[in-house]
């Protein structure tokens, strides 16, 4: 059996990974190939095309790397033809995977979407339209099914494969330990995203606000840095703020069980946080015109995970020139006083990600649609 996989952003490798390593368990002859990143190769994916050589966001960076990108369309569509897998599997990224997808279905091959596009926010027509090509969908959430069902789309839910993703490897005193984290310290973290865009309109209002609360009371700042980013633009303005920030590169999750709150731009990150009990004041900023367009189209009242799954603002939520530091420390200090109350909430918010083991349930219905 032969599986293609498209993912073409940092999340989407993650969960191709995930999905990779257990349908290897599965079947163990199976063949995976197609675009990807590191943590796809290492779980035994072909790698094809690397997303980082092509990874760009918002409407006028996709609009100067037009070019590079239907290129990259062509590519993917030439390799289905010739591979002739028996079945494409979308993983997010729905501009350019739907594209890709109507392409290789004239190929005769079955799609099958993973994480598919967001309709329940905006573009709602398109779920119509994604049921006319894709064969199966798969959601992670409970709320992106009623749109999907009712363009008459297959879809299911079989649990957020997060809930087994995320997890410490110390215990909560070694991770103390090993971070050099005093029982009397206050840990904020800042997480800015993984996109130099999104580390370019968004660290620096972190870092004001690191400042502003440093002066307030004594606090450790730790920064975790994803294995795709580079850091020299990071390094440049932590140095120029004057504020002690402590780049780490390892054991993620167990530094977001010791923290107190954090700043972070919104995305998995957010439900992550949420899973170690990390209450944050989600942040997103992007381009003018970007966001001008954006606000015409989306239709919701929270862009936060654990606000959406209860359907409500459970935590801070700061879009485009709220995003200063003044606000952002304002908000860190309110979820400090009332933490145990938004930690209620966010154990909510998880409950409803499902039970353990999803990523095998997934993996085994990828499996059977292929086969089928």
């Amino acid at each position: 059996m032969k599986i293609m996989l498209s993912a073409g952003e940092a999340s989407g490798d993650v969960h191709g990974a995930t999905l990779a390593v257990e349908m290897k368990k599965l079947s163990p002859s199976i063949e995976l190939f197609g675009m990807g990143g590191d943590k796809m190769a290492a779980a035994g994916v072909r790698i094809v095309r690397n997303y980082k050589d092509y990874n760009v966001m918002g409407v006028v960076e996709v609009v100067k790397n037009l070019r590079r990108i239907f290129k990259l369309l062509e590519d993917l569509t030439e390799i289905a033809r010739v591979e002739k897998p028996d079945l494409l599997v979308l993983i997010d990224y729905p501009d350019f995977n739907w594209r890709l997808a109507k392409r290789v279905k004239k190929f005769g091959i079955k799609i099958l979407s993973y994480i598919p596009p967001s309709a329940w926010a905006w573009r709602k027509g398109r779920a119509a339209d994604c049921a006319k090509i894709a064969d199966e969908f798969i959601a992670i959430f409970p709320f992106e099914l009623p749109v999907y069902q009712q363009a008459g789309a297959k879809i299911s839910f079989l649990g957020n494969p997060l809930v087994d993703a995320v997890k410490t490897q110390f215990t909560f005193r070694e991770a103390k330990k090993y971070f050099g984290v005093r029982k009397s310290d206050k840990v904020i973290l800042l997480m800015p995203g993984s996109r130099r865009q999104e580390i370019k309109l968004l660290l620096p209002e972190m870092l004001n606000a690191a400042k502003i609360l440093s002066k307030l009371k004594p606090a450790r700042f730790f920064l975790p840095v994803a294995d795709s980013v580079d850091e020299t633009e990071i390094k440049r303005q932590i140095e120029n703020s004057g504020v002690a920030i402590t780049l780490t590169k390892n054991y993620r999750y167990d530094l977001m069980k010791i923290a107190d709150a954090a700043m972070a731009t919104s995305g998995t990150v957010i439900l992550e946080a949420a899973l170690m009990d990390l209450p944050c004041v989600v942040l997103y900023k992007m381009a003018r015109l970007n966001y001008f367009i954006g606000k015409m189209l989306v239709d919701i009242e929270n862009f936060s995970l654990p606000n959406i799954l209860m359907g409500k603002k459970i935590q801070p939520e700061l879009l485009q020139d709220e995003v200063t530091g003044e606000r952002i420390a304002e908000e860190i200090l309110k979820i400090c006083r009332n933490r145990e109350k938004v930690v209620a909430d966010l154990k909510t918010a998880c409950a409803k990600l499902g039970e353990p083991g999803a990523a095998e349930r997934i993996a085994k219905k990828i499996l059977q649609v292929a086969e089928n």
